[in-house]
């Protein structure tokens, strides 16, 4: 039965999806009246940001390619100072959420227009909310300044994403699926987008790790990676986006890596808070989703220890102790011993648990 009283809010956003996509942006920018475009990029990918301001022609004005995880603010203000320069009237991004937060970074700053070219499934690219790192703390806010007003998929940007971070990148997309589901705001569109967006991914990563170059499976990834970010834009996140934050602020640990490994152990946490979404959960991975996550990061080779991608063991007390100082809404409600214990397991590697 359809839950009778929700609310839900629909982010104005044009999208474009399918293969080859990408020779759509000239007349997209035209679309927008725009005529001096900064392409956006990080460095291992300014020679892509180098193809799309060919392709602009005229309507190209530069490319700054120094975008960089977690959105470090001295870096936004560099590039802010490189668009107003230039006299950009719209901003270009080409690459995955460091890419794009660099772009709405600049945006927060001149409300200039901004069109995505993902090429990751971090799902930024259809969210109103902004992440930036000062001092090693991340901060986000929600504001529509930062969302972007056109998004081109193009299933052929996606095809060279190497193995890992395809993985990666698609369990990040699955985590704001996955506490879409549960979130204080949750309705009956963002969980059937997240229940869709679930599905696709699970069965499209153990593909691509097999075959990074089937093109069905990255479509397949892509759609649901743009169905997450909906549903990221859409509701308010829980403990496991909070302790993301906070670990990866806090230790400058790669984002989707981080993601991927606190995802089954958030999820185990929140387990006995919310057995209608495990129900759900398990109509789509299979009995013990948690653990089901934990068994997919592991077959499709990504990380699932913290130990491995650079925490500090004696970073678990710090990070309970960032986790504890301004919490998130959670449908659990944090306990500091059980909190304690799940960064543990998720800093050693070992398989979550539902307490």
């Amino acid at each position: 039965m359809v839950e009778r009283e929700f609310i839900y809010t629909g982010h104005p956003a044009r999208v474009i999806f399918g293969f080859g996509t990408t020779v759509r942006l000239p007349e997209e920018l035209a679309r927008l009246g725009k005529q001096r475009a900064l392409v956006l990029a990080t460095p291992a990918q300014k020679a892509e940001a180098e193809t799309l301001l060919a392709l602009l022609g005229p309507a190209g004005a530069g490319v700054f390619a120094g975008a960089v995880m977690h959105t470090p603010v001295d870096v936004s203000e560099l590039a802010t100072k490189q668009a107003d320069a230039l006299s950009a009237d719209v901003l270009v991004a080409v690459g995955g959420g460091s890419t794009i937060g660099l772009s709405k970074a600049i945006a927060l700053r001149t409300d200039l227009p901004q069109v995505v070219l993902p090429t990751t499934y971090a799902g930024s690219e259809m969210t109103p909310i902004i992440g930036q790192t000062e001092n090693g703390v991340k901060r986000t806010q929600t504001t529509l300044k930062v969302l972007p007003e056109v998004v081109i998929y193009d299933v052929e940007q996606t095809l060279g994403l190497p193995v890992g971070m395809s993985g990666t990148s698609g369990m990040n997309a699955m985590a704001h699926a996955i506490e879409a589901l549960y979130a204080r705001e949750t309705n009956p569109i963002i969980s059937a987008l997240a229940i869709e967006a679930i599905r696709s991914l699970a069965r499209a990563l153990p593909v691509i790790a097999k075959a990074p170059g089937d093109r069905d499976a990255r479509a397949d990834a892509l759609y649901g990676a743009w169905l997450c970010g909906i549903c990221l834009g859409s509701v308010g996140m829980a403990l496991h986006h909070k302790l993301c934050h906070t670990l990866g602020g806090g230790f400058d640990l790669p984002h989707a890596e981080t993601h991927t490994i606190m995802l089954p152990h958030a999820l185990a946490y929140n387990a006995p808070a919310i057995p209608d979404v495990m129900k759900k959960l398990t109509d789509v991975l299979g009995s013990d989703p948690s653990g089901a996550l934990f068994d997919l990061a592991r077959a499709i080779g990504a990380p699932v220890a913290l130990s491995q991608i650079g925490m500090p063991e004696d970073g678990i007390d710090k990070a309970v102790e960032s986790a504890f100082a301004n919490p998130y809404w959670n449908p659990r409600p944090l306990e500091k011993e059980a909190i304690t214990a799940l960064i543990a397991r998720a800093y050693s590697g070992e398989r979550p648990v539902i307490d």
